[in-house]
C-alpha cells in the first residue's frame, strides 16, 4: 500500500512538473537577465547607461515575477526526489538488536534460567 501511495504521489508531482516546465524556464531566463542587468548597472558610469540597465532590470524582474508559478514546479521536483529516495530505501527488520527492549527481554530470560 505504501508503494501505491508513493507511485500516486510521484505521478502527481511529475504532472505538476511537466505543467510548470515552461514557467520554470521563463523564471530561470528572467533571473539570469536580471542578474546581468544588476551587474551592468553597478559597472555603468554614465547616467544613460544606468537608465538603460535599470529598464532592462525592471523588464527582467517583471518577467521573473510573472513566472512565480514555477515555484510549484520546483516543489514538485523536491517531492519527486523524496519519493525516489523513499522508494529505493531499505526495509528495516522488526527484530533489531539495537532495540533496548529486545535486549532487556533476552537478559531477563537469561536471568530467569539461572
Amino acid at each position: 500500500m505504501k508503494k501505491f501511495g508513493l507511485f500516486l504521489l510521484g505521478g502527481i508531482a511529475a504532472v505538476i512538473l511537466l505543467a510548470n516546465l515552461g514557467p520554470m524556464i521563463g523564471l530561470a531566463i528572467g533571473l539570469v537577465i536580471l542578474y546581468f542587468a544588476v551587474k551592468g548597472f553597478m559597472k555603468a558610469e554614465t547616467t544613460s547607461k544606468k537608465v538603460i540597465w535599470a529598464v532592462i532590470g525592471i523588464i527582467a524582474a517583471c518577467s521573473a515575477i510573472s513566472n512565480i508559478p514555477a515555484l510549484l514546479g520546483i516543489a514538485a521536483v523536491y517531492v519527486l526526489y523524496v519519493v525516489y529516495k523513499s522508494w529505493s530505501g531499505k526495509k528495516q527488520d522488526s527484530n533489531d538488536d539495537s532495540d533496548p527492549f529486545v535486549n532487556f527481554e533476552k537478559q531477563w530470560a537469561e536471568m530467569n534460567r539461572n
